[in-house]
């Protein structure tokens, strides 16, 4: 029967775009560099459907999980698409459905799934995979993190549980697995007032214990983090729904800080709104020493126009990171 509701579900969602005449291809366009802010086919010809995305990384192959469906409004649950090349993906199905059967169910149709990410847990040879829950008819007063597990990197993923961690609110977040293996989640909490970071337990299921205050009064969201010639680096937003502010950006010798806000990282056409788009991931690109891409989704235009990304390459610059718009470009700008 669950399979029978998210099939109903995906075509009942997916006919709206055939209003959207850029996304209708007779034979799937093969793609040879990123276009930010374009509709993004898939190897079906279909618009790509991963919000608040999260990239994952194994044996060659890239994992790209984000939500199925609009801003708030969860349609089908976690997806997941593959790609050997960053340009062209393909759609590896649900890999977290929701509780179709179940009305009661944490993830139950009419909950907000959001801001999904996947780690892997070398000790229990687990996939484990964090997102941000608001429960069906609770609007965003929930503020809880769900976690799923799953043996196989596409899934399907089984819910573990949701919960406040820390005791504290959680709502926009993400995950950062350290070259020690020690995992952490940072989410905006305290009503989205102040950052916390906190350390995961060994299986990367619960929470340590051990967290810290971040952003202390800054109204920071969308957090971004990687690491970079031993330094950890963050980017971020303020917070205005879905309408997109200028990002914010920070680095810290320890994960824990402090932390020293840079400013807006972004340059070009709309950097002070971060080019219409906020912030989600940050992920390395694979054999390539220091190259980092910046992913973002553009919300606000997503009702009318349909799913739009904005990816764009990581630059160093005098102990800053800084991100050029760029109408197209290709992994080339990282050199060899």
């Amino acid at each position: 029967m669950k399979s029978i509701h998210i099939l109903i579900a995906l075509g009942l969602y997916l006919a709206p775009w055939q209003l959207y005449a850029e996304s209708i291809n007779q034979e799937p366009e093969k793609y040879l560099s990123f276009s930010p802010a374009k509709i993004w086919n898939d190897a079906d010809g279909k618009p790509i459907e991963a919000h608040g995305g999260g990239m994952f990384y194994e044996n060659g192959t890239y994992y790209w999980f984000g939500e199925h469906g609009t801003p708030g409004r969860t349609r089908v649950g976690v997806m997941c698409y593959s790609s050997k090349d960053l340009y062209n993906w393909k759609n590896e199905g649900v890999a977290l459905p929701l509780a179709y059967d179940d009305p009661n169910h944490d993830i139950s149709l009419g909950c907000a799934l959001e801001r999904p990410k996947v780690i892997y847990n070398t000790a229990t040879k687990k996939y484990v995979m964090w997102f941000h829950l608001e429960l069906k008819g609770q609007g965003y007063d929930a503020a809880r993190s769900g976690v799923a597990v799953s043996n196989n990197v596409t899934g399907p993923y089984t819910f573990i549980q949701s919960f406040r961690p820390n005791k504290s609110m959680a709502r926009d977040m993400t995950l950062f697995v350290d070259d020690d293996g020690k995992a952490y989640q940072f989410y905006a909490s305290e009503d989205n007032k102040t950052m916390h970071v906190s350390l995961l337990s060994d299986d990367y299921l619960m929470p340590s214990g051990k967290f810290e205050r971040i952003f202390i009064g800054r109204s920071t969201e969308a957090p971004a983090v990687f690491k970079h010639q031993g330094r950890y680096y963050f980017i971020g937003s303020g917070c205005t729904a879905y309408a997109p502010n200028a990002a914010r950006s920070a680095v810290a010798a320890s994960i824990w800080g402090p932390w020293e806000e840079l400013g807006n990282p972004c340059v070009g056409k709309n950097a002070d709104k971060t080019f219409l788009s906020q912030s989600t991931f940050v992920f390395p690109v694979a054999n390539k020493s220091g190259a980092f891409i910046f992913m973002a989704d553009q919300w606000n235009v997503y009702e009318n126009k349909g799913p739009r990304y904005v990816w764009l390459p990581i630059h160093f610059e005098k102990g800053r990171i800084v991100i050029r718009w760029a109408d197209k470009w290709d992994i080339s700008v990282f050199g060899r």
